[in-house]
């Protein structure tokens, strides 16, 4: 998603108007929301600063605008965040089951799993972070997605969980 659909799908969640943002971060009355709108269709790229702005009267974190280290935990998070906003079922995660089985003396993983007609043909990948702040985010998306199929949080609670991320977090 570029940073252009990523700020007006969040405009339009918080259900303000191109104007309202563009005043809200400063700019001029007159070419309000024009700014806006050529920042949204990525026609040009606001500075650093203005992207800080738009986060604060967002009320999001600057992250999804802004990760300042790229391959970073954060730029990691945000790059998962976006990808299953673009497509919620391209991203399905689980937890492995611990098995007090030795294998050898190397780092051989075994996952098993209930094979269904939902399962693709060839097995799933699993994917485990051994990267601290991205484990724990892990664990927290997985909890959110689950609680988001199970119908305990709604599609709108889910995605101000994302946009606010980590500062959403318990």
């Amino acid at each position: 998603m570029t940073l252009g659909q990523k700020i007006k799908r969040i405009r339009t969640f918080r259900n303000m108007t191109q104007q309202e943002l563009g005043e809200a971060i400063g700019l001029d009355v007159k070419g309000a929301a024009n700014r806006i709108a050529q920042y949204e269709t990525n026609y040009r790229v606001p500075k650093k600063d203005m992207l800080l702005d738009m986060a604060k009267a967002l009320n999001v974190n600057y992250l999804n605008f802004y990760v300042p280290v790229s391959g970073s935990s954060e730029d990691i998070i945000q790059t998962l965040l976006w990808l299953d906003e673009d497509n919620p079922s391209a991203l399905n995660l689980f937890e492995f089951e611990r098995s007090n089985k030795k294998y050898g003396t190397g780092n051989n993983i075994v996952a098993k799993y209930d094979d269904n007609d939902d399962m693709p043909v060839e097995p799933p990948v699993g994917l485990w972070f051994n990267y601290g702040l991205v484990d724990e985010f892990m664990h927290m998306w997985m909890q959110k997605k689950s609680d988001l199929k199970n119908e305990i949080i709604s599609q709108d609670e889910y995605f101000d969980w994302k946009i606010r991320f980590p500062d959403s977090c318990d």
